[in-house]
């Protein structure tokens, strides 16, 4: 069937119902046996009724319902040339509509970067394409469309969807209502999008300062902490049953200084140490109803010490994950491109030894014709058993009945007209931003600024790239929200690595200034943003300095007698961080981690629960 994708116009409308009965002619067929396998208002499945549907797929089709597979383009029969050409050569089909049928993918994840998300009405429509596609085939089912749309440093859908601030930020904020109001409400979004799998919570504890691949998309580094704001964002995102939260990544990724995207990370914690520090925030999405768990792609030698990364473990999967934490819900895998699995395993084993340890879906493996053909093979030759894909296809189906997407596979027009970025939404995430903003420092009380003291400021620092490709830039922003606060404010973007001439283009700018305020990113011992906040001190102009990702930024620079974390840089925290130097609202939220001292990681310089308020140095 044509697919009426309009891209970037955002001008679609819902299919007819013309269309939506020729589409679901083949799941019908599929169905017959029995009736419709939808959810009932519980939200239990009939599982005789997904059996049958099970008993009547083909062995390639049930080998392609675990996989959960990437494709570029914004519309699903229509993309753009270079993304035709991109899927022909990671893939070997044109489209998201010949992928489904040449591999009969049970999952689609949407990705920024594979242009899939443009704009709200144009994600619509790819996600009927994408559904149209799929059930049009006899035997067809619906597609369960995933995404990463963590908030804060990891978003998939910019705006004018509403973006929230991270999991650290709100972790800050302390509040458990927030994060399951922040789940309610993106869940919202994201269902009238068709996508109804999120990966996130992210249940990791980060223990670990140096940690390049979690910080600050933790909650934080107190286990309880953390366990109580991943159940109450399973809450949020559960709430209705139209959407699927994903806890991630066990069995806890908290505590590695290397990235399992381009490297084998190795968790030294011992069993007893696992149990208290990494488990318990699975342990409460479990308790919560988490719909599906992701992997991590990293070994724990106290939890199996055969060497192999937990995606691939038995013994973490299956023995801990099932049989002691009592978890039967959906596994999903991290990427099966990431290095962290490819390590040991050449790209067709990965999958089949993925399955044998317990994994559900197969996200993302490199190559698809590899992994497909692998995991076929491995049935054929009887190393699999199709019961075996078999009880990983009935979570998969369950899911997706729980999720009614047998019944209302479709979304429409209207629907992203009522839900996606509207005013209520907006002020939501504007609320909840302004209880995550954090004072560390305060000498003299250098803040608030006063419009009236200090009415020109000079806005520098890092300017990283957008998460989500629609915000930022970091400076610009701030500058703009404080103008908006009465105050004349300047940006100049000194980069995440400034060279001297930015340094003294930067300094001579804020001699013209009232007040400076500095955003930092990741700052290290060795980095020149050190340089330029001190060469900024040494005018003599008041400096406030933003960390606008980790707030372990702070110990590299202890002379700046002000400095806040935002915990990230997308609009809606840097707003509520310019709206806190203005007085306009006071700082409330808490370290949800320990700032150790730079120079001496066994001393904490600020604790956790530290934040300041005004009137107190």
């Amino acid at each position: 069937m044509p697919d009426t994708s309009t891209g970037s116009m955002g001008n679609t409308s819902a299919p007819s119902r013309r269309t939506v009965l020729a589409a679901t002619a083949g799941m019908t067929t599929a169905l017959a046996l029995g009736g419709t396998a939808h959810a009932g208002p519980d939200g239990k499945h009939d599982d005789r009724k997904l059996r049958a549907l099970i008993a009547r797929m083909s062995l390639p089709e049930k080998v392609g319902q675990l996989f959960v597979m990437r494709v570029y383009g914004h519309s699903a029969t229509a993309p753009d040339q270079a993304d035709i050409d991109a899927n022909l050569k990671e893939i070997g089909v044109r489209t998201a509509a010949e992928l489904i049928a040449k591999y009969r993918v049970g999952g689609i994840i949407y990705f920024t970067w594979a242009h899939n998300t443009r704009d709200p009405h144009q994600i619509a429509d790819l996600s009927n394409g994408i559904q149209r596609a799929s059930l049009a085939p006899p035997r067809g089912l619906p597609v369960l469309v995933s995404t990463d749309q963590e908030h804060g440093i990891v978003c998939r859908v910019g705006e004018p969807a509403t973006l929230f601030p991270g999991a650290m930020a709100v972790g800050a904020g302390g509040s458990r209502a927030d994060a399951r109001t922040l789940g309610r409400v993106a869940g919202q979004e994201l269902r009238a999008l068709g996508i109804r799998q999120n990966y996130s919570p992210v249940a990791d504890v980060n223990v670990n300062p140096a940690n390049p691949v979690i910080g600050v998309r933790s909650f934080g580094a107190e286990p309880a902490a953390v366990a109580g704001m991943v159940a109450a964002e399973v809450a949020g995102y559960q709430h209705s049953r139209q959407l699927a939260a994903t806890a991630k990544h066990f069995p806890g990724h908290g505590d590695t200084a290397v990235d399992s995207h381009y490297g084998f990370p190795v968790i030294t914690h011992t069993r007893d140490q696992w149990n208290q520090l990494d488990a318990p925030p699975f342990r409460a999405a479990i308790r919560a109803g988490i719909d599906s768990i992701m992997t991590a792609h990293i070994m724990v030698p106290a939890l199996d010490d055969s060497g192999d990364p937990a995606t691939l473990s038995r013994p973490i999967l299956t023995g801990i994950l099932r049989e002691e934490l009592g978890y039967d819900g959906l596994v999903v895998t991290d990427s099966l491109g990431m290095e962290g699995v490819r390590t040991k395993y050449g790209d067709d084993r990965v999958p089949v030894l993925a399955l044998k340890a317990g994994v559900d879906q197969l996200l993302n493996p490199p190559s698809l014709d590899i992994a497909w053909n692998a995991v076929l093979k491995a049935v054929q030759d009887g190393e699999l058993t199709e019961a075996r894909l078999d009880e990983s296809i009935l979570r998969i189906l369950r899911l997706k009945a729980k999720l009614r997407l047998f019944d209302a596979p479709y979304v429409s027009q209207g629907g992203v007209d009522r839900n996606v970025g509207t005013a209520s939404h907006l002020r939501t995430a504007d609320r909840i931003a302004e209880r995550t903003t954090t004072l560390l420092v305060n000498a003299d009380s250098t803040l608030p600024l006063s419009r009236r003291s200090h009415p020109k400021i000079l806005v520098v620092g890092a300017d990283p790239a957008s998460p989500s490709g629609t915000t930022g830039p970091p400076t610009g922003v701030l500058a703009a929200a404080l103008t908006e606060l009465g105050f004349t404010a300047t940006a100049l973007s000194t980069g995440t690595a400034p060279s001297s001439v930015a340094i003294a283009k930067a300094v001579e700018a804020a001699r013209a200034a009232d007040a400076v305020v500095v955003g930092t990113y990741n700052v290290t011992a060795s980095s020149t943003q050190k340089a330029l906040v001190e060469q900024l001190l040494a005018t003599g102009r008041p400096v406030v300095a933003v960390a606008v990702r980790n707030p372990y930024d702070v110990a590299h620079l202890p002379a700046v007698r002000a400095y806040l974390a935002s915990y990230s840089w997308t609009d809606v925290e840097l707003r509520a961080a310019a709206r806190v130097i203005a007085g306009r609202v006071a700082p409330r939220g808490k370290l949800p981690v320990p700032v150790q001292q730079a120079d001496d990681p066994t001393r904490v310089l600020y604790p956790i629960g530290h934040g300041l308020s005004y009137g107190r140095g």
